[in-house]
């Protein structure tokens, strides 16, 4: 049975690597529409705001953009993701080249194309709500601004001539350098967030050739710069609290009480 929206917020949150997700099957009412490829955040709020899916077979050579307004379960035993969507409107939607930046006016077209409500508009992290609104539920958004709260019309005017949604491609930063206070760390090879909000919990750092086979996790809010050009992340942490840090191990069941004590190590280090 799928989870409905109610359902789903009176749920324990349970956090996922993105890595993990790769390949999972997006399976609509209707059949499946692809497989899951990568994924855009904003690195303003750093949320996952969508899910590039590879039609495969199904339409040749296109990728889509599903939004975690149209997710409804993860479902890790069967490696797919329910999705409250029809392939017909997946087939119609607007084209995207990810090999391009997405400009905030083709978010504006698939956002428009689906009915979902602007994550950019508002004053929550997805724009009228805390948390991404459950396909079947969701307003169409106004394109006017007509009827909304006073100075959200006009922030939307604005952030609509901003072409820059700041949205990074989950494959492209996968590899950026982490340096802390006193030298190199390793590199990003993973995120973790969480299956309600899809905001990014946890950057998964490989510690590389420093201290061999291990894997650490490091929340957003302790990297201080993230130089994209260079493809290098500063963070602001020593060495000695990123050793002496929890590891994290991929695949093993990610516990709160895990992410608790990651959190705990690091505030006493600060």
């Amino acid at each position: 049975m799928l989870l409905g929206y109610g359902d789903r917020n009176r749920e324990r949150a349970m956090p996922y690597s993105l890595k993990e997700l790769d390949g999972f099957a997006l399976v609509a009412p209707d059949g499946e529409i692809g497989h899951a490829k990568e994924a855009y955040f904003d690195d303003g709020h750093w949320t996952i705001r969508h899910l590039v899916v590879d039609t495969g077979g199904w339409l040749t050579g296109r990728k889509v953009l599903v939004s975690p307004h149209a997710v409804r379960r993860i479902d890790h035993a069967r490696r797919c993701i329910e999705v409250a969507l029809e392939r017909g409107q997946v087939e119609s939607a607007p084209d995207v080249d990810t090999a391009r930046p997405v400009s905030r006016q083709h978010e504006m077209a698939i956002y428009d194309h689906y009915g979902w409500p602007y994550w950019w508009s508002g004053g929550s992290l997805w724009g009228v709500s805390a948390l991404p609104t459950l396909a079947g539920t969701v307003l169409a958004p106004p394109s006017s601004g007509a009827g909304l709260p006073p100075g959200i019309a006009e922030q939307m005017r604005a952030q609509r001539a901003d072409d820059d949604p700041h949205l990074r491609s989950s494959a492209e930063v996968t590899g950026y350098h982490i340096e802390a206070s006193d030298g190199s760390i390793g590199h990003i090879d993973d995120f973790v967030f969480d299956e309600r909000s899809w905001s990014i919990a946890f950057v998964v750092v490989d510690t590389g050739h420093w201290l061999p086979g291990r894997q650490v996790l490091i929340a957003p809010r302790w990297i201080e710069h993230i130089d994209w050009g260079e493809r290098r992340a500063q963070v602001r942490l020593s060495r000695a609290a990123v050793e002496s840090s929890p590891p994290y191990q991929r695949g093993a069941p990610l516990r709160e009480e895990q992410f608790l004590r990651v959190q705990r190590h690091f505030e006493r280090s600060e």
